[in-house]
């Protein structure tokens, strides 16, 4: 009788099969560089695809990982032998609905911490970038008009932060280094970040600046809404590197048209990608990016290689 093959062998394991379902041109040589021959292997996707198509794309799959791809409930349900969603990141109720997928068997997985210097550092760069116009000038230049414009100075102006998470507690340490004077609020007191936490109403009334940290949940999903906004101080700057849905658009569009909110600088939205028609693109006193925010090299890396920590930990699981 061969090795292996007595009567008494446990039977083996069926290997869980796993795809990266959305792999980008920046996340692709990043993954080429993280993923080892130890890791568990993965069918890696880099072309786009129709959302309609995610039944036929995860016929066969176990576990899908993520980028920030939407995940409908309708067409996850037609997917039985998923079990298994590891969301790049952290706000994966942007994408899909969590409840929903954990009743139809499906246990998702997200990513925090990876890269809180990375969108702080991002949410600063927005910060000094609606406080000096610098995109606005940016775009006269190149169109020919040459027009310095007047900017906010930052020292020692009152930097607010709506979360004191990983990311809320970076931006309070740079904020603090350039001089500005920081208070913070959090959903339940956080005095182990040593910042000085007042109440919401006390920030949005004080700050030169409103950086909002918030996770996105049934319970924050409008946060920033139409009486808080009016709250906020007259001329004061607004920066999103979370979620746009944490705040109402339409509100937040409104402030900026009125110049109650002096200028936004915006890293997240509502629906993404934004529309080239939205009244965002269209207006000089917002600064976009492309939710690009937790986009660098070392995060990218430290992201990938949890995500295939996480894939060696479902696999040891089983199915």
């Amino acid at each position: 009788m061969r090795p292996g093959n007595d009567a008494g062998a446990r039977p083996e394991t069926p290997r869980m099969k796993s795809i990266f379902i959305d792999c980008n041109h920046q996340l692709a040589p990043v993954w080429t560089r993280v993923h080892t021959a130890g890791d568990p292997q993965v069918t890696v996707n880099t072309a786009p695809y129709a959302t309609a198509d995610l039944p036929k794309l995860l016929a066969g799959y176990d576990v899908v990982l993520d980028d920030h791809s939407p995940m409908p409930t309708d067409l996850i349900a037609r997917c039985p032998q998923l079990k298994h969603i590891v969301f790049l990141g952290t706000g994966a109720a942007s994408y899909m609905s969590i409840p929903e997928l954990r009743a139809l068997g499906v246990t998702v997985h997200t990513i925090r911490g990876y890269g809180d210097t990375a969108v702080a550092e991002h949410t600063i760069a927005l910060m000094f970038a609606a406080a000096r116009d610098l995109a606005r000038m940016d775009r006269g230049l190149r169109g020919g008009t040459w027009k310095p414009l007047e900017g906010t100075q930052l020292l020692g102006k009152t930097l607010g932060i709506i979360g004191l998470g990983g990311i809320g507690a970076e931006v309070a340490r740079i904020g603090r280094g350039i001089g500005m004077e920081v208070l913070g609020w959090n959903r339940t007191p956080r005095p182990e970040t040593g910042i000085r936490q007042v109440d919401l109403d006390t920030l949005l009334m004080s700050a030169d600046v409103v950086s909002m940290h918030l996770t996105l949940g049934e319970e924050t999903r409008g946060f920033l809404d139409r009486s808080r906004i009016a709250r906020m101080k007259p001329g004061a700057l607004y920066v999103n590197t979370a979620r746009g849905a944490l705040a109402d658009e339409a509100a937040l569009i409104e402030a900026l048209q009125s110049g109650h909110i002096r200028h936004a600088g915006l890293d997240v939205y509502a629906h993404e990608p934004l529309p080239a028609d939205h009244p965002f693109t269209r207006m000089d006193n917002v600064t976009l990016s492309a939710h690009a925010a937790f986009r660098t090299l070392e995060a990218s890396m430290t992201l990938l290689r949890r995500a295939l920590d996480i894939l060696k930990s479902i696999g040891t699981m089983g199915r």
